[in-house]
């Protein structure tokens, strides 16, 4: 490898094994729970209130783990995400062995699951700038974007392999690589130290609230997120469309689920080699409508191979998407405030996946789930629109490799 090779640095080497990992595990499991979940009632509401129960802990928790990712060890607080996973899988393995024939359970740990998250991920997503030297973390990022993409595109469909064969064996594959993901960032070297000091509060709990809010790119960027997944995904449903409209069971559940990580990665491996260089935030804003127009083709499919090529073409424009924003917000943000930054980015993203697993949910009980995702997809497009209108700042960015953190005022925290 060149020496500009993020892999060259073994925290990096580390930290990206890890991420393989532990994402693999949660999407091994989500693809079982998914199905199990719609088995039990065969209602698409329950669907939804797993995501719910998902993203409850996010608006009390993030934030003030945002602020102890800046004032403790970042490490430490990513392996505590790691071992409550592991709980989690445990749970769902004694779930299935009883039989999954409540959805309760499958509530109470994805809220468990949750908690993890919320004070876990904030750590984790601030700890890549710290991995790497600054010149090589655009390729570092996108490098991130692979882990989870790769992740994204085995497990969901080794997942529903597994469940065919036997529903335990996905939880026991899933602990068996969370202890792999424990062992690696047990190992790291950096995020053993806090970046910032002062003592804690209210005002130094809020100061990546008040970053975002008077960066207009950080906040346009965060937001257009929240709104476009909110209102455009579609994965919550598969296992709709995957039993009672396509009907191809839980291996083409997984197929389905595998489909967008397909693209995504796709799309990761070039940006890794051919990265956007110029026009960012226009990229940014066309891909995101891209996305939308790639939920209504699925919306409309009642063949397997369109349904599964809209899924994957979406799959690619929302890394790109991905890439971009998380490239921008390490960029722009001082180090002593990433991890707060990173924290109402959580809740955004939660938001955008957890909540919008339940507006889908809601959306398919009341309507069906053929017009909920028609719908998505058509409200993406405008918001892509009217975003670009509302954030012109963050449409004219160019050069990534321009951006540099903001300064902050001489009275703020931290």
């Amino acid at each position: 490898m060149p020496s500009t090779s993020a892999f060259r640095h073994r925290d990096f080497a580390l930290f990206w094994v890890a991420l393989v990992a532990s994402s693999f595990a949660v999407n091994m499991a989500t693809v079982a729970v998914g199905w199990q979940v719609y088995s039990v009632r065969e209602n698409p509401l329950d669907l939804g209130l797993v995501g719910l129960a998902e993203f409850l802990p996010l608006p009390l928790l993030a934030l003030p783990a945002g602020q102890l990712a800046d004032r403790v060890s970042r490490r430490l607080l990513y392996l505590f995400m790691i071992v409550v996973d592991i709980g989690v899988a445990l749970g769902l393995l004694a779930v299935t062995l009883s039989g999954a024939n409540q959805v309760w359970p499958f509530f109470a740990l994805a809220f468990a699951m949750g908690v993890g998250s919320a004070i876990g991920a904030p750590a984790g997503r601030a700890l890549t700038p710290s991995l790497v030297p600054r010149e090589i973390l655009v390729s570092a990022l996108a490098q991130r974007s692979i882990a989870f993409q790769l992740s994204l595109v085995a497990g969901p469909a080794v997942g529903g392999l597994l469940f065919a064969l036997e529903p335990e064996l996905v939880y026991l594959v899933g602990i068996a690589l969370s202890l792999v993901a424990f062992v690696c960032v047990f190992a790291l070297r950096a995020g053993r130290i806090a970046v910032a000091a002062g003592a804690a509060g209210l005002e130094e709990v809020l100061a990546g609230v008040r970053l975002i809010r008077r960066t207009r790119v950080l906040l346009g960027a965060i937001s257009l997120d929240l709104f476009a997944v909110l209102l455009g995904g579609a994965v919550a449903l598969l296992p709709i469309f995957a039993k009672d409209i396509l009907e191809v069971g839980p291996t083409g559940l997984g197929l389905l689920r595998a489909a967008p990580a397909v693209g995504s990665f796709a799309a990761a491996l070039l940006l890794a080699r051919r990265p956007v260089r110029r026009r960012a935030g226009r990229t940014l804003f066309l891909v995101v409508a891209a996305f939308g127009a790639c939920m209504v083709v699925f919306g409309l499919s009642r063949e397997m191979w369109l349904s599964m090529l809209a899924l994957a073409l979406g799959g690619a424009f929302d890394l790109v998407s991905v890439v971009l924003r998380s490239t921008i917000l390490p960029l722009v943000t001082p180090d002593e405030l990433r991890g707060r930054v990173n924290a109402v980015e959580m809740v955004f993203i939660s938001a955008s996946n957890e909540l919008g697993a339940f507006e889908s949910g809601v959306a398919a009980a009341l309507v069906g789930a053929v017009p909920a995702v028609l719908f998505g997809g058509v409200a993406t497009i405008a918001i892509a629109v009217l975003w670009w209108r509302l954030f012109p700042t963050l449409a004219q960015v160019d050069r990534l490799d321009d951006l540099s953190p903001v300064e902050l005022p001489s009275a703020a925290p931290g």
